[in-house]
């Protein structure tokens, strides 16, 4: 049963004279009227699409297979997905009204403004879906859609190296570091893994502390029975009500958390973090964006800059707060840990990150792995 425009149409105006939910009683309704007769197979097939295409992704649903990870639908209408596959294009093409129409309906779904005069809107939508769409001028050619899915069920660590993004030895590491109440980054570039591992890991935590995750948009979903979620809050049409990361991550000093998780440190938030851990809170941790474990330093001082702290301001700060640095590496084989690395002072005084092991064809440990032995073993957890 294909959906015509013009029974979707019609299913609009019978919303708009008689608001409720599309029920297949409807939609039976509404095909007679368009002259459709239809079994029962038929008709609750059409309701599905019909409900796919007014409640949800539309078009995009039979995409969001398990596995997929990302939607992406391009300026001139090319759909791609992206998996443990890597980007691929799909058969699916839509037209520049289609695409203009499902990015304003999903970021409405999402309470969020994309139209002309709003072009673009970041959104978390129902389904454990992250939404960003922009519109032209500024997406020359036509929409573009952007939807990031997370795993209906997190990952544990167990899983991980089955899976193969840890070794035996990498895991062992990883189980220490939590043990220990190391505060950590974990850094990597886009779609490499990182809130993956993190959320394996505060899954291992220990059950009986308060884990504390503050986020743009809920991505984290870690296996512990103590979690707090704290989510921050766009500006609205007018531009008022905004409530970013740094104010969400003073409140949650005052929520008695064993365990600070920021979700991303993207800009002057990195200043409350490293605050935060430096008042006893043991064991914290976030994301990163970074292209390698070396490069930390660099981006920390980048976002230190916006919260107007030098760089040497910066490593006196970080250096107390932050131990360790986990890189997640994605390639054709699949996305993995590739170094665990030690953060500390260079010659200049400024921070830099060095390695202490590194996984690949074969492991290969560095000086520094005799420090990071021994923070873990002062840690008990060696």
């Amino acid at each position: 049963m294909i959906l015509t425009d013009e029974l979707l149409a019609r299913v609009h105006e019978s919303l708009r004279e008689e608001p409720g939910t599309i029920d297949a009683r409807r939609i039976s309704r509404i095909a007679q009227a368009h002259g459709l007769i239809l079994d029962r197979a038929g008709l609750l097939e059409l309701t599905d699409q019909v409900r796919h295409h007014l409640e949800g992704l539309g078009p995009l649903h039979t995409l969001a297979a398990e596995g997929v990870s990302d939607i992406l639908v391009n300026p001139d209408g090319s759909v791609w997905v992206d998996s443990a596959h890597g980007l691929e294009r799909t058969d699916l093409t839509l037209s520049a009204s289609e695409a203009r129409a499902l990015a304003t309906r999903l970021a409405s779904l999402g309470n969020r403004r994309l139209d002309d005069a709003m072009p673009w809107a970041d959104a978390q939508l129902p389904g454990n879906l992250r939404f960003h769409g922009m519109l032209p001028p500024l997406s020359a050619g036509g929409a573009s859609i952007s939807l990031r899915r997370a795993a209906a069920l997190p990952f544990s660590l167990k899983a991980l190296e089955a899976s193969g993004t840890l070794t035996p030895s990498g895991r062992a590491l990883v189980e220490a570091i939590i043990h220990a109440r190391l505060s950590f980054l974990v850094s990597g570039g886009t779609g490499s893994g990182k809130t993956t591992l993190l959320g394996a890991m505060l899954g291992a935590v220990d059950p009986r502390e308060r884990v504390i995750i503050v986020e743009d948009a809920t991505e984290l979903r870690p296996a512990h029975p103590h979690v707090v979620h704290l989510q921050a809050r766009h500006a609205n049409a007018e531009g008022m009500g905004e409530i970013n990361l740094a104010t969400l991550i003073r409140q949650c000093l005052r929520m008695r958390p064993d365990r600070i998780v920021v979700g991303e440190c993207r800009g002057e938030d990195i200043r409350e973090l490293l605050q935060a851990l430096n008042t006893g809170h043991e064991g914290g941790c976030g994301t990163l964006h970074a292209n390698t474990a070396a490069d930390v330093p660099a981006r920390l001082e980048a976002l230190g800059a916006l919260a107007g702290l030098d760089p040497l301001a910066l490593a006196s700060q970080a250096l107390s707060a932050i131990t360790v640095v986990l890189h997640m590496h994605r390639s054709p084989d699949g996305r993995a840990l590739s170094t665990i690395a030690l953060l500390q002072r260079g010659g200049d005084g400024r921070l830099e990150c060095v390695p202490a092991v590194s996984f690949g064809a074969r492991e290969r440990r560095f000086p520094a792995f005799d420090a990071l032995e021994a923070r873990l073993t002062q840690g008990g957890a060696l």
